[in-house]
């Protein structure tokens, strides 16, 4: 809840625009151009590309709104209850602060047009029951991610590019509030002693915020917002992810209790394609997912999900990732499920990998199947182990499975890139084979990156004897249900 305090008055300049006139240059004569010498590479850079109109004309809310909505937010503050405000469901409060607020407003004689006074409306009621100036994005299922830099820029990514808005939140501190309000409600803090925090929304959607005095311009509030409608193997091929023969091997992987990596980039869908995988889990199998931020939605009965927990101020109490798979060993689980592997818990995952947990599945960052595995390595040494690096990678032999490389292309687009099998060792060298590859030929006249996904041609894949059981199964599964439809034609 904002207190009230005065308020911060908004610069109304604009950005200079760069001029866009072209030096001239001096006409030079042919016979001088075949004298020349080659001339050194352009070292200009590339010129900057206008703005659109939507984020050129940012329109801003001037002091005196601010001001009338200050006046109004003390009122309503001191005339509503919020103890019955906390007992109503979310339509009903939102109805309750809006007849009080065109109380305040009749009282207080203040003139505004009605589309200005649905506008305060909506305001006010996102301030005390939302996340401020982020609702109306955060109700659009078509962002990737908003990303606050200060109160003055929010920019969102939608369908792979990077665009600025113009939503604007009142000043740094307001911002900090509603940063403050979205971690409080899973048990965290951000402020000057603890200034870089990792939290989750109420949907699953991740959310990373970093204050001053790390932050120098301002509070930074990124949101990895997570859509309504869950994606599945089938939307992926119809996106052009991954064709229907590639998502089949990937299906017959999460169903047949491969053990797989999924490898990819920041952005690249790692969680996403997780998130697929894990739908052909078998419904009575038992999963234990270990996460910083809880963001991984399965649809199984029986799921445990752990979570991370940072030390409190004096330094305490913290839980870790490797803390949570250590213990989930205990927890008499069929399958784990890592949500990224980032340190030494890659040496616990992999021992559960290698002791009957058939299946378990994780993801990390890295830029191709074989940087994933020397990642793995890296982060095992740095853990403290003082094995010998052939060990390690006779560990990650017998424990890995499949690695499946996702990767964020340059047009925003996202490619299932590799589907790379784990075979074993020559020498000191860990052997891999990739059954799925996505070839890059070019882009075309918009820019779009133009591939095509391509089997490798490999005749079996080292899971062979899994993925024919996957298929006798299926295909017993379709009699089955077969001869259930012919029995009431039968009777």
């Amino acid at each position: 809840m904002f207190g009230k305090r005065s308020v911060t008055e908004l610069e109304q300049g604009q950005r200079p625009k760069p001029s866009s006139e072209a030096q001239k240059k001096p006409a030079v004569s042919e016979s001088a151009v075949k004298a020349a010498a080659p001339a050194a590479p352009s070292l200009t850079p590339p010129p900057v590309p206008a703005k659109s109109a939507k984020i050129a004309a940012r329109p801003r809310k001037s002091e005196e709104y601010y001001r009338v909505k200050t006046q109004i937010f003390g009122a309503l503050i001191d005339t509503i209850d919020l103890s019955q405000l906390a007992k109503m469901d979310a339509e009903q409060a939102r109805e309750e602060i809006r007849d009080i607020v065109n109380d305040i407003i009749t009282v207080k004689n203040l003139v505004m047009s009605i589309s200005e006074q649905e506008e305060l409306l909506e305001d006010i009621c996102n301030d005390v029951l939302g996340y401020g100036p982020l609702e109306p994005l955060l109700a659009r299922d078509d962002i990737a991610d908003i990303m606050v830099n200060g109160f003055e820029q929010v920019f969102i990514e939608v369908l792979g590019k990077v665009e600025e808005t113009d939503i604007r939140f009142r000043d740094n501190a307001q911002l900090l509030n509603i940063c403050q309000r979205i971690v409080s409600q899973v048990g965290r803090r951000v402020d000057e002693s603890s200034p870089i925090c990792d939290a989750r929304l109420p949907d699953g959607s991740r959310v990373n915020v970093i204050a001053p005095p790390l932050s120098i311009d301002g509070p930074a509030l990124t949101i990895r917002k997570f859509k309504k409608d869950k994606l599945t193997l089938d939307q992926l091929v119809r996106f052009g992810t991954i064709t229907p023969e590639g998502a089949t091997i990937l299906q017959i992987i999460g169903r047949v209790r491969c053990n797989v990596l999924v490898s990819g980039g920041t952005g690249s869908g790692k969680t996403t394609l997780l998130n697929c995988l894990t739908r052909y889990i078998d419904h009575d199998e038992r999963i234990v997912t270990c996460e910083d931020a809880a963001e991984l939605q399965l649809q199984q009965p029986h799921v445990v999900r752990l979570e991370t927990r940072p030390p409190n101020l004096e330094g305490e109490g913290e839980v870790t990732m490797r803390d949570l798979v250590k213990n989930c060993l205990r927890m008499r689980p069929e399958r784990i499920i890592v949500g990224e592997v980032r340190g030494p818990e890659a040496f616990d995952l992999l021992q559960a990998m290698n002791t009957g947990h058939d299946g378990s599945m994780g993801t990390l960052h890295a830029n191709s199947p074989r940087e994933a595995l020397s990642r793995i390595e890296s982060m095992i040494t740095m853990g403290g182990y003082a094995l010998p690096s052939r060990t390690i990678r006779e560990m990650m032999v017998s424990s890995i499975d499949v690695i499946v490389q996702a990767a964020r292309l340059r047009d925003g687009s996202r490619r299932i890139t590799h589907i790379t099998e784990v075979l074993g060792m020559e020498g000191d060298v860990i052997i891999t084979q990739d059954l799925f590859v996505y070839d890059i030929v070019g882009e075309d006249k918009d820019g779009r990156v133009l591939g095509r996904h391509r089997s490798t041609g490999i005749g079996r894949p080292a899971f062979w004897d899994r993925a024919r059981y996957f298929n006798e199964e299926q295909r017993l599964a379709a009699a089955l249900d077969a001869a259930e439809a012919d029995e009431p034609m039968r009777a």
